[in-house]
């Protein structure tokens, strides 16, 4: 309130109030100030950072099975119960748009007592009340006085079904019977289902106040929690790390031994676009399962095509409907290109009323959902959306009939139109496909590497299920997209984004907690990122969407496997002295670093950003290395927690004319010795120009500690 009079004109004096006050983990506010007003508290001596409040975007049955059966061998459960009770005692903040208590997935049968370290409430309010928590859901709060949001009532109920999704597939108890309108039917859990959650409402449809999320992390922080959930990102990736409302209440998390995990976003597959970047972050992109969902056209010719949807079609074989191809009804000639991929306005709602219509995918920044609303406002009977093959994924698309199909399938859809005078066709419902290969694969939409502010930190970090995962929601009569008819709402249903893979990497973290009490998180964050595989169920590389083979910017170091992950013999163990030093070299000043995290540390000597790649992180990234006569040299060190005596080869595995050495080439550990440093160099001079992938694995004859690399040659 000083600051604030202190720039605040004294007949203004009605706005000197705080919206936020931030004063458990880290000391800050919010509050409704004028550029000029801004610009001058920066200024202030005592002051870090001062930035505009940023709408931040919100970014299972058979999941966890998949990734359970990833494990060598295949292990038949999951979760063992001599494990339930250390499980019991891990708090996971959920920082989202609220929870639904009354799901089935929060009930706390077989849930022990609230651990009495536990600082958190549950806030009421007209429709939440403190008996909705429970030895399950053992928190709630809203933080909705953000300057984005004129209501200032709150509720910690979810009114979105985002927040209640990522919560019940993080830590969601067992829930037999789970299903999606027939599809993808099973027994739905979390990953850690007997840790308990505490949800924090920051977001509202149309995105979430950086205000608001600063405000969850510094409750959840002082709550108790030991795992912080956030699927949620800046779409500006190139902010500055002390702008990002996540990263500067992450680092005060790190702080203070809570690891936070963030979604990478959902703007790929172009380069330079993933998001939630700073060291201290999990950062999680998403991929598939091995489970798909088909929903077939078929021709009045016989001819059976098949598509993907997720589609609640009532449409059966034994009757077909017309069929209009965009193009051919125009509302005039001068729209016959928009027409073609259906853009609004540009059909003649006459000439398709009753008819399937069918689209080409040619504008990007046409969405799948424009489509379905140009079909049902000229009341189209189904639409068939023919895109480019690694664009498809199974979306859920409500009762209208809807078939997703490629370019050489949709051309032989538009072939039998051209040929035909009266083509008629049916979308037959979906049906779910078990055993689907390959997979996993990184999904389209996941945001990819580089990442920025700097390139010499290797971003996302892993790879986990997000398309198509089933988890809970709330049971909206209203819902988009319609409710079968005599249907009640779903409880269940069916998501895709990187939002989804987070909370899978958070229920991980809390399941290896739960046997791994003595860990930190940074030791089970480089546990997860050196077992991680890089092949899929055909035992072939990982790819991307497009069928080619999966590179760090895309998968990180992999797929997540849990269950190796609790042994993976040695661990990077990065300190907050790494991310302190990370600050140094970005280019922070030692007085800004000092003031906040409340530290005493002094800045190395020497300090550039070429020194970032040398903070001891389970994964390697080294931007522009000059291809005449340079060599890059990092060093890492490792933390035995295998078998005390144990020796360790490298095995390098580089691009064609990319050198790569690693020192000593042996790491031999004996009682008493449990950490000992290695230095990897790098040489460019025949390397081709741009990123060169590969790895370096540490092997003994029980263990594979596999550690990515990334280096732009130029």
């Amino acid at each position: 309130m000083q600051l604030l009079s202190s720039i605040i004109p004294s007949e203004e004096s009605e706005r000197l109030s705080l919206i936020h006050h931030y004063k458990h983990a880290f000391k800050g506010f919010s509050a409704i100030l004028t550029d000029s007003e801004a610009s001058a508290l920066s200024g202030h001596d005592h002051v870090v950072s001062v930035f505009p409040d940023p709408v931040l975007q919100l970014h299972t049955t058979r999941s966890w099975d998949f990734l359970a059966a990833a494990a060598k061998p295949a292990k038949n459960t999951w979760f063992n119960h001599k494990y339930h009770k250390a499980a019991s005692d891990i708090v996971i903040g959920v920082i989202d748009t609220g929870i639904w208590p009354e799901s089935p997935s929060f009930n706390d049968q077989g849930m022990g007592e609230i651990p009495s370290r536990w600082k958190g409430v549950c806030m009421e309010s007209p429709d939440f009340k403190k008996s909705h928590c429970n030895r399950k859901l053992i928190g709630a709060r809203h933080c909705s006085r953000a300057s984005t949001n004129k209501d200032n009532s709150g509720s910690s109920r979810d009114p979105l079904g985002h927040g209640t999704h990522t919560a019940s597939t993080a830590a969601g108890n067992y829930v037999s019977n789970a299903i999606y309108f027939g599809l993808a039917g099973g027994t739905a859990r979390g990953g850690s289902p007997f840790s308990r959650i505490a949800s924090y409402k920051a977001c509202k449809e149309g995105g979430c106040s950086g205000a608001a999320i600063l405000q969850a992390i510094d409750d959840a922080i002082h709550d108790g929690v030991d795992i912080i959930s956030i699927s949620i990102g800046l779409s500006n990736s190139e902010a500055d790390y002390m702008n990002d409302p996540i990263a500067i209440g992450a680092l005060h998390a790190q702080q203070r031994g809570v690891v936070v995990i963030c979604s990478a976003g959902n703007d790929g597959p172009y380069p330079f676009t993933v998001a939630n970047t700073a060291p201290w972050l999990f950062t999680v992109a998403a991929s598939t399962i091995d489970r798909d969902f088909q929903s077939t056209v078929l021709l009045g010719n016989g001819k059976a095509i098949k598509g993907t949807a997720i589609s609640l079609s009532n449409l059966s074989r034994s009757k077909t409907y017309p069929l209009a191809y965009g193009k051919a009804i125009a509302v005039n000639s001068t729209l016959v290109s928009q027409a073609r991929s259906c853009r609004l306005g540009s059909i003649d709602p006459k000439k398709v009323a009753g008819k399937i219509l069918v689209c080409i995918h040619t504008d990007p920044m046409d969405t799948r959902g424009r489509k379905i609303a140009v079909a049902e406002n000229v009341e189209a009977q189904g639409l068939i959306f023919i895109n480019d093959d690694e664009k498809i994924w199974p979306t859920e698309r409500g009762i209208l009939p809807y078939a997703e199909v490629g370019k050489v399938a949709g051309f032989r859809i538009i072939n039998y139109i051209n040929s035909n005078k009266n083509p008629t066709a049916t979308i037959l419902p979906t049906v779910t496909i078990p055993r689907h290969r390959p997979a996993p694969v990184v999904a389209y939409f996941s945001s990819r590497g580089p990442g920025l502010p700097t390139e010499n930190i290797l971003k996302p970090d892993v790879a986990a299920p997000g398309v198509a995962v089933l988890a809970a929601i709330v049971p909206r009569p209203d819902r988009p997209g319609g409710i079968p008819a005599g249907e009640k709402p779903a409880t269940y249903a069916l998501r895709s984004g990187t939002s989804m893979a987070c909370p899978h990497v958070t229920g991980a973290a809390a399941f290896i907690k739960s046997v791994r009490r003595k860990w930190t998180y940074s030791m089970i964050k480089s546990a997860l990122m050196t077992t991680a595989t890089v092949y899929d169920n055909t035992g072939t590389p990982l790819t991307n969407s497009s069928g080619n083979n999966a590179n760090p910017h895309e998968m990180g170091a992999g797929e997540i496997n849990p269950l190796k992950a609790l042994n993976p013999g040695l661990v990077f163990k990065t300190t907050i002295k790494d991310y302190l030093r990370f600050l140094c070299y970005y280019g922070y000043s030692r007085k800004n670093i000092r003031s906040m995290t409340n530290t005493t540390f002094n800045c190395p000597k020497k300090s550039s950003a070429k020194l970032i790649s040398n903070i001891n992180y389970p994964s390697i990234s080294i931007s522009k290395l000059a291809r005449q006569g340079a060599i890059r040299t990092v060093k890492r060190t490792v933390t035995n927690v295998g078998s005390l005596n144990a020796t360790y080869i490298s095995m390098v595995n580089a691009p064609s004319g990319l050198a790569v050495k690693v020192f000593p080439q042996k790491l031999t550990f004996v009682e008493g010795i449990i950490k000992l440093s290695f230095r990897a160099s790098f040489f460019g001079k025949e390397a081709s120009s741009g990123y060169n992938y590969g790895s370096i694995t540490w092997s003994d004859d029980q263990h594979s500690v596999r550690m990515m690399f990334a280096v732009d040659v130029e």
